[in-house]
């Protein structure tokens, strides 16, 4: 297998002020720049609170160089990458991930548009009506308001108290003032002391510096400002609060002063707290009937000051829960220097970092952070446990939870022969729809794709269940909970699990470090097989997500043909039929997974399942999200399985993605969560268009969709030759294999497998693309308009009458 990424970047300031972290991971196959400007809504004169959050958005809108439509964000999603920006309270952090060879024309993108921001009247008139939108949303959501609430115990002289995501009220655009203070928060914090660039890549060193002193050399050179410190954290002498309703309880713990290292204590104390597994503190806390979910976390930290959050599910007395709390704290600060615990958390910290993507690691290597606890933050952690009241006089039966079974991986056998476990079933484990290329069926349901390399540390595995019946709710919960803790420790071991029901279908997906998988593959089964725990039929209060959202997860069910719910789990595993695909798995991890799949439940099948087709129908879903927001989605699938319309359609999407987002939120301002994309859904290949807007019902929404795409195919027209070229080629140089993530391209795979695609698949497309002529796309762009494939629209609230025939 090859090596895994190094532990630590090389750090260093450049002349010009500019510190920078460069990290060389020759594993992967992305490159991600992560820029943090020391600066956010905390550091704005106090006049004009969300100046700072407004300036990120206006960053964002082009500048003389580069137009919206070819500077970053469109540079970024036309080369397939991920790109995103934040304002926190003392710091505003930027950050896309792009293929190696895109990496430094988004780079000099991103250096163009923080040195020369166009800030123009029009655009900060359309961008205050984003943010005004923003708000408006955020007033309104429940979560945001329980979050925002639970500041109402510190000083009201304390920051953290004030508003600060901007509206039209404390944005006034037509003042003089407000528009030199503008300038100046620009001025005196957009430069080179200020800022921290981090850059990973498979490049060395050498180059990736090269590339950070391109990117200085545009930046204004300056020095560390230093930030202004906050008032204290609270009115009095008292350091702690709690906030309590009918079933959840929220203890606040304040620290003023901290010590050196804080930061990795505070890190480490929420890890141990949030461990969920017996002998863990909820754990013990279920045992006991005093609470049901506990999460832990860091709201605020700067400088020497933070805010620590420890949430509850609970129906019992506050003042019982803070006992046993700081009972336990209590029993925890009695380990002396944590040392085993401390060997753990390190080791976990480092699996965490061998899995990471380039974005992941830029954004950890920006925040500068510790790879565990070193002796300084033992003598920090030490504070905090004397601040929050936890002395080693503990009273109760406490204990640590076991250690990690998945960070200690036995050997895999060495006989490749019949994998233990395997029946004839599991015979022949290949490539997928290999009939197709070699003029045979393959018999195994479960079978082992020999696309992606497979001498990487990294595999994925997935496994599905056709259903005879959709499973109720409460049954998808209960195995949630039944497998949180697995989960838990699965991803500290570099594995991700998730389990997903949709429709009459459940999904079990592995991506991750191959060497636990088959352990972990194993004990999911067995927790997911097992029998109804009573102590697991409780409900648990779930967030509550914004319409959008509540949207794009309804989408996967309406995509599958309805049928009768059941509650029985037993039933549904045992006329359950069974199929599966594993990528990237080495000839050692391979026979390993005998065991496993020996056990999985259900009939095993390897047929290629019927997709839905709506072709030429157009459907309307409503679902009521008790939100006065309005959403909406509209999914436009192809008209076939055949790969030149997947291209056809891809190409279309990239096209529309930049201009449909001009259209409806920067011409029309309809709304804050606009967007335009390709999705692959249960085999389906469709683009999916979607709007939220605060003021903008569904059917006028759908509406400038429409006619949006009846201007489509003279868009398309409109297109240069050379850009058209351009642009085709950046998309199917998004399909190379040695350029894709694995989980990426593991994604990608399953999609075409439940498409009944062949096993070469990616190749076929990449070249697909390249085959699309501009006129195909034209031709491809009316039978978008057409609804060819069908139209599939989402929408929440109520409208009066709906457009289209109602499903529910």
């Amino acid at each position: 297998m090859s090596a895994l990424n190094p532990p630590r970047p090389h750090t260093e300031t450049l002349a010009n002020g500019l510190r920078v972290t460069l990290r060389h991971a020759p594993d992967l196959k992305r490159c991600a720049a992560a820029l943090r400007v020391a600066a956010g809504s905390h550091d704005v004169p106090l006049a004009w609170p969300g100046l700072a959050h407004f300036l990120e958005h206006l960053l964002f809108l082009g500048t003389e160089r580069f137009a919206a439509d070819q500077g970053l964000m469109a540079y970024v999603q036309g080369h397939g990458g991920q790109v995103n920006a934040k304002t926190c309270e003392r710091t505003t952090d930027f950050f896309f991930e792009l293929p190696p060879k895109d990496f430094s024309a988004g780079l000099e993108r991103l250096s163009d548009m923080l040195a020369h921001p166009r800030m123009s009247p029009q655009d900060q008139q359309r961008e205050r009506e984003v943010l005004h939108a923003e708000f408006v949303a955020w007033s309104q959501d429940v979560t945001a308001q329980q979050q925002q609430a639970l500041f109402d115990g510190l000083s009201p002289s304390h920051p953290l108290r004030g508003f600060h995501a901007g509206n039209r009220d404390s944005l006034p655009l037509e003042q003089a003032d407000f528009q030199q203070a503008l300038k100046d928060f620009h001025q005196r914090f957009y430069q080179t002391g200020q800022m921290t660039l981090s850059l990973v890549g498979p490049q060395s060193l050498e180059e990736l510096r090269q590339l950070a002193l391109d990117f200085g050399a545009v930046i204004a050179p300056g020095e560390k400002v230093v930030q202004a410190t906050p008032r204290a954290l609270m009115p009095s002498s008292d350091r702690t609060y709690h906030q309590a309703n009918e079933q959840r309880l929220d203890l606040l713990f304040t620290f003023e002063s901290l010590p050196a290292a804080s930061s990795e204590a505070l890190a480490f104390l929420c890890h141990w707290l949030n461990v969920a597994k017996p002998g863990g503190l909820l754990a013990q806390l279920r045992a006991r009937d005093l609470a049901e979910h506990m999460k832990a976390r860091i709201l605020y930290h700067y400088a020497d000051q933070a805010v620590l959050h420890i949430e509850f599910t609970t129906t019992a007395a506050a003042d019982e829960i803070r006992h046993n709390v700081l009972d336990w704290l209590g029993f925890f600060a009695a380990q002396g220097d944590w040392q085993p615990l401390r060997e753990q958390y390190a080791a976990l910290l480092q699996r965490q970092q061998q899995i990471s993507g380039a974005l992941q690691l830029a954004r950890l290597d920006s925040e500068q952070l510790a790879a565990g606890l070193s002796e300084h933050g033992v003598t920090a952690l030490d504070f905090v446990l004397e601040k929050i009241g936890a002395v080693d006089n503990f009273s109760g039966d406490w204990q640590l939870p076991a250690p990690n079974p998945f960070l200690r991986v036995a050997a895999p056998p060495q006989n490749a022969g019949l994998i233990r476990g395997q029946t004839s079933k599991h015979r022949g484990l290949r490539t997928f729809a290999q009939d197709r290329s070699r003029s045979r069926r393959e018999n195994s349901p479960m079978q082992f794709s020999q696309v992606l390399p497979d001498n990487t540390a990294q595999g994925a595995i997935y496994l599905r269940w056709r259903l005879e019946a959709c499973p109720h709710a409460s049954l998808q919960q209960q195995m949630d909970m039944r497998l949180q803790p697995l989960c838990e420790e699965a991803r500290e071991a570099g594995v991700a699990v998730s389990f997903n029901a949709s429709g009459n279908e459940w999904l079990l997906k592995l991506t991750g470090l191959q060497e636990p998988m088959p352990i972990v593959l194993e004990q999911v089964l067995k927790a997911l097989t097992a029998a109804d725990d009573d102590s697991l039929q409780m409900e648990s209060e779930r967030p509550v997500l914004i319409p959008i959202k509540q949207l794009l997860k309804a989408l996967p069910d309406q995509c599958l043909m309805p049928s009768a719910v059941s509650t029985d789990a037993s039933s549904l595993w045992t006329t359950a039929r069974w199929d599966g695909l594993a990528m990237g798995l080495s000839t050692q991890t391979q026979p390993a997974l005998g065991l496993a799949l020996s056990r999985v439940p259900g009939i095993a099948d390897n047929q290629t399942s019927s997709l839905c087709s709506i072709n030429s129908q157009r459907l309307w879903t409503t679902f009521d999200t008790a939100s006065s927001e309005h959403a909406l989605l509209l999914f436009c699938p192809t008209a076939t399985r055949e790969i030149c319309d997947e291209a056809a359609w891809r190409l279309l999407a990239s096209v529309c993605q930049t201009p449909f987002y001009q259209r409806l939120r920067v011409e029309l301002q309809l709304g804050y969560a606009v967007f335009s994309a390709l999705r692959q859904i249960h085999g389906h290949t469709g683009i999916l268009f979607g709007v939220q807007s605060p003021g903008t019902p569904a059917l006028k929404l759908l509406e400038h969709i429409e006619h949006f795409l009846s201007e489509l195919p003279a868009l398309v027209e409109a297109i240069d030759e050379a850009a058209f070229i351009t642009q085709r080629q950046a998309l199917a140089d998004q399909f190379d294999l040695a350029a894709l993530p694995l989980e990426q391209a593991a994604e990608l795979l399953w999609q075409g497998k439940q498409a009944g695609h062949s096993s070469d698949y990616l190749t076929q497309l990449a070249v697909s693309i390249m085959a699309t002529e501009k006129a195909d796309l034209i031709a491809a762009a009316h039978r978008l308009r057409d609804a060819e494939g069908g139209w599939r629209c989402l929408v929440t609230g109520r409208d009066a009458q709906a457009p289209w025939p109602e499903t529910k």
